[in-house]
C-alpha cells in the first residue's frame, strides 16, 4: 500500500491514498490470499469503477470444478451484474498475475478501460508477457496496460503456494 506523508494542514491529502494502484492492488492481494487459503491458485482480482470497488473475486478452477473460473473472469461477471451492462469501459481492472489468454479475450470483449498487473507471466501471459491481446490490432477494443504493480508481493505468493505443492506431492 502506498502511503503518502503529509506535511501540511489536516484537511489536504491523505495519510493513505485510497484511490492509488497500490491500494488496489492490495485489496487484489486479499482475494488471491482467500484462494491460497482454499487451496486455489492464489489469484486475486477487483473492478474499480469511479473510484470504487464494484467487484471481487479470487481463483475458485477447483472449488467450482470449471476451468473457467480465474479470478479475473468472475470478476467481469460479478461487475457487469453490478453496473447492468456488459460493457466495462469506464472500469479498471486489478489483478495479482498477468491475464492468461482466455481472460485477456474476456477484458478486450468487456471493453474494460485498463488492466494493472501484480507479477509478469513470461510463458503464458497476454498482456506482453508471450504475446498481447489486450492490445492486438483488429480487435475491437484495446485496453490500457500497467505491468509490475505489487509485483513481487503476487509473485512471492505463486511460488510459495507451487514450492508447497511440490513438496506436498514428494512426500
Amino acid at each position: 500500500m502506498e502511503i503518502v506523508f503529509h506535511d501540511g494542514p489536516a484537511d489536504e491529502d491523505p495519510i493513505i491514498d485510497l484511490t492509488s494502484d497500490d491500494y488496489f492492488m492490495g485489496q487484489a492481494l486479499r482475494q488471491a490470499l482467500k484462494a491460497y487459503e482454499s487451496e486455489e491458485v492464489p489469484i486475486g482480482a477487483v473492478v474499480v469503477r469511479e473510484g470504487k470497488i464494484i467487484a471481487r473475486a479470487s481463483n475458485l478452477v477447483e472449488t467450482l470444478k470449471d476451468a473457467t473460473a480465474h479470478a479475473e473472469m468472475l470478476a467481469i461477471t460479478q461487475a457487469e451484474n453490478a453496473i447492468g451492462d456488459w460493457r466495462l469501459n469506464e472500469c479498471d481492472l486489478y489483478v495479482t498475475k498477468e491475464p492468461c489468454p482466455m481472460c485477456a479475450g474476456a477484458l478486450v470483449n468487456s471493453r474494460v478501460r485498463r488492466v494493472i498487473f501484480g507479477c509478469h507471466d513470461l510463458k503464458g501471459g497476454a498482456a506482453g508477457g508471450s504475446i498481447n491481446i489486450l492490445q492486438m490490432e483488429g480487435l475491437s477494443h484495446r485496453c490500457e496496460i500497467t505491468g509490475g504493480v505489487l509485483g513481487e508481493q503476487s509473485g512471492q505468493l505463486l511460488k510459495t503456494f507451487f514450492g508447497e505443492r511440490r513438496r506436498n506431492t514428494e512426500s
